[in-house]
This record gives structure tokens, C-alpha cells and sequence, in this order.
């Protein structure tokens, strides 16, 4: 497992510094969250065995944006997206001789392209379980598809034929069910196409947005991550004014589509997340008797392992992009911000829906906070109006 290990220098940087640690910084026996900025939501799902997160996620960011524009509940089809996402992979994995990565993780571009280029369809027009099972499992799918395409590029036959791509479709198909061109809901008639329409979503309205420094700021560029197959491009700013779109976007009603690393000891399996300083020499000085005589693992265990607030690390703009050059940060799950809150002790966290079913402390939602949020996000979806005036400008948007 990955250790975070601030050192003085990172903590002296002039870099800018957008989370704080708490006022009292005494570790207590359980957390006590207040909600201070709530937005409607859909409910939660499950995306069970799978990698379809971006999926998952990214459809519940635009339920969401559904609500926020008036729009009655809606339940979108992940596995359109996800059905619609193996194909055009696979198209590209044989055009590039097998130099991408083909499996089941993708990012918020993978969902954003679908909708635009493909449409949407509601939830009980495909709900992709063609397989004998009750609960989303891509396993078999996965790696039956890949030993498929993996023969297709060894071109046994010296060439490629114009039978594999509808063999390929043949056993998504299979598993996912078809693909529907036309359908009905509601009494009414629709293509994919003409539903998204129905809903009021414009794809041109939303926003990827990042901040690393191996990048030119106020430029797009696609982020180096597996999942990122399609290339799509994300804006480039720094730390500070990213920190404002996240604040500026929940204040006016607006959720946020996040991309963020949850193998990190501090994402708790109960539905909290934390960047907690593990370093002796950083913990606040009242503290510091009872830590005396403990090895540095035995000092993790021991924050790691209790249950409610302590002390943050103050992230900046080197610190993020030191895990992001070091595999420390990586992109690997996908969720939906949607309020904020604070603990006992004043610190701020984000209100989190999440894609694993709602058997969890907080029944599928978490509490990630701030210094956590700004430390391990690798990009974030919004509408672009829910970016600062000032920050559009400076992207000439």
C-alpha cells in the first residue's frame, strides 16, 4: 500500500495551500458531520463486479444536472454506455496494434462521448444482465472479449477481415443484450438520439478540468492514465482556482463529476475519506507525548485505524504532482460530489455519492475531505457554468 510521507520542505513550499488542518487536532472516538450545502440527487446504484464506475458515475452526474434543470427523476442506462464504450475500445485497441488499454475501466470521457455521438436510453430499456445473473459482473465478458481481440491482432490471415468487428459486437451483445435504435418509454416513441434530446443535456455545456504542472496551465491536455483511452483532453489550471470550482459549483446548485484515487489507506471503507499527516515530527506538539516510542508503522496503524477526526496534510501544488509523477495518486474510481459538510472540529469535507450499493455506513455515500479531495483528484466533470467568470476567461471559454 502506498505512505504518504510530507516532509518539511513540501510543507515550507511556496506553493499555494488550499486545505487546513483542524483547529483541534485531537483524534476522538467517532465522526460527527454537520451538511452544510445539500444538492438533489438520484438514488444510489451498484455497480457491483464490475470496472464501470465512469460509468455509474458519470450517468449520476447528469441525472443530477436532469434535477438541477427541472427535469423529473431519471434512471439512465449505464450499460448503454458501457456496451456502446467495449466496441469502440475494441475498434481502437486493433487499430493500434494493442497499444491501449483494453479492460473495464474508463474515465468521464468515455460518457460524455456515448451521449453526444450515440444518445441515451432509461434503465429498464437495457439494463445489460443477459448473462444469468441478477447483479452487474464483467469478468467473463472482459476477458473473453480480450482473448478475442488478441487474436484478431496477431492477423492470422495476414490481414484483417470485415467479419471481426460484428463478431466482436456479437459477443457484447451476448452478455449486454442488443443495442436498441428505437424504443418506447412512457407511452412515448424514441431513438437513443432523440431521448437525449428529451432530457435537456448538451454535451458542449461540460467541462473537464485538472491541475498538474508537467502541463502548461490554462491549456488542454489528455491526461496520461490508462483508463483515458479515448484521449480525451482535460483544462489545465492551477491548484488554487480548482479549489474555487469546487466551492463556486456547489455553492450555485451545481454537482461535480470526480475522478479520484480510492486505494489510499485514508479512503475508509466506511464511508470516509482522509489525507491524515503520518509523520511524527508533523503532528501538533500536544500530541506528540502520546506518539513517543512508536515505530512509523505503528504510528500509521494507529491513524489510520482511528475512528474520527485528525490531523490533514496541507496540500499544494508540488505535493500533487509529486504523487501524480510518482504512482502515489492514481485514477481509480469514479464518483458524484454533491454538498459539503464540516466534523466536530470545523474541517470541511465533500458530500460523496458512491457506486457500490448503499451497504455501507452512510448507505452509499462518503465524506471526503477537502485536503483529501485537492491531494487525489485527478480531473472533475461541471457545467461551465459552474465555473467562475473569471476562471472561463482565462480559458477563453
Amino acid at each position: 500500500m502506498k505512505q504518504i510521507l510530507l516532509t518539511a520542505a513540501l510543507t515550507l513550499s511556496a506553493a499555494v495551500s488550499v486545505a487546513v488542518s483542524p483547529v483541534d487536532s485531537a483524534v476522538v472516538d467517532s465522526f460527527q458531520f454537520t451538511t452544510t450545502k445539500e444538492i438533489k440527487i438520484t438514488s444510489v446504484k451498484n455497480q457491483a463486479n464490475t470496472g464501470t464506475c465512469w460509468s455509474f458515475s458519470g450517468l449520476a452526474f447528469f441525472e443530477a444536472e436532469m434535477l438541477r434543470m427541472g427535469k423529473p427523476e431519471t434512471d439512465l442506462s449505464e450499460m448503454f454506455v458501457v456496451h456502446h464504450s467495449y466496441n469502440d475500445k475494441a475498434d481502437k485497441f486493433v487499430r493500434t496494434n494493442g497499444m491501449i488499454n483494453y479492460a473495464q475501466g474508463g474515465s468521464f470521457h468515455d460518457v460524455m462521448y456515448v451521449l453526444k455521438h450515440y444518445g441515451i436510453v432509461p434503465e429498464e430499456v437495457k439494463p445489460g444482465l443477459n448473462y444469468g445473473e441478477q447483479r452487474h459482473n464483467h469478468s467473463e465478458l472482459e476477458q473473453s472479449t480480450r482473448a478475442f481481440l488478441n487474436v484478431i491482432i496477431k492477423n492470422p490471415n495476414r490481414k484483417l477481415s470485415t467479419a471481426w468487428k460484428k463478431a466482436f459486437q456479437g459477443i457484447t451483445e451476448a452478455y449486454l443484450g442488443d443495442l436498441p435504435s428505437e424504443f418506447s418509454f412512457e407511452g412515448k416513441q424514441y431513438t437513443p438520439a432523440t431521448y437525449l434530446k428529451s432530457t435537456g443535456l448538451n454535451m458542449d455545456d461540460y467541462i473537464s478540468i485538472t491541475s498538474f504542472t508537467h502541463h502548461p496551465f490554462y491549456e488542454k491536455f489528455a491526461l496520461e492514465i490508462p483508463d483515458n483511452w479515448r484521449w480525451g483532453e482535460s483544462w489545465n489550471i492551477p491548484l488554487d482556482e480548482f479549489a474555487q470550482i469546487f466551492d463556486y459549483a456547489i455553492s450555485n446548485g451545481y454537482t461535480i463529476a470526480w475522478a479520484s484515487d480510492v486505494s489510499e489507506k485514508g479512503f475508509s471503507r466506511k464511508g470516509v475519506a482522509l489525507n491524515p499527516i503520518i509523520n511524527l515530527q508533523d503532528l501538533p506538539g500536544t500530541d506528540q507525548a502520546k506518539w513517543l516510542g512508536l515505530t512509523q508503522q505503528e504510528i500509521e496503524e494507529k491513524i489510520y485505524k482511528a475512528e474520527g477526526p485528525r490531523p490533514e496534510i496541507i496540500v499544494n501544488q508540488e505535493l500533487r504532482q509529486q504523487g501524480f509523477d510518482n504512482y502515489q495518486t492514481t485514477d481509480d474510481h469514479g464518483m458524484l460530489i454533491y454538498g459539503t459538510a464540516t466534523d466536530q472540529n470545523g474541517t470541511k469535507y465533500y458530500c460523496v455519492k458512491n457506486s457500490w450499493g448503499t451497504q455501507s455506513k452512510y448507505k452509499g455515500h462518503w465524506y471526503a475531505s477537502e485536503s483529501f479531495v485537492m491531494h487525489k483528484t485527478i480531473n472533475i466533470i461541471v457545467h461551465r457554468e459552474a465555473i467562475p467568470k473569471h476562471i472561463l476567461k482565462k480559458l477563453k471559454l
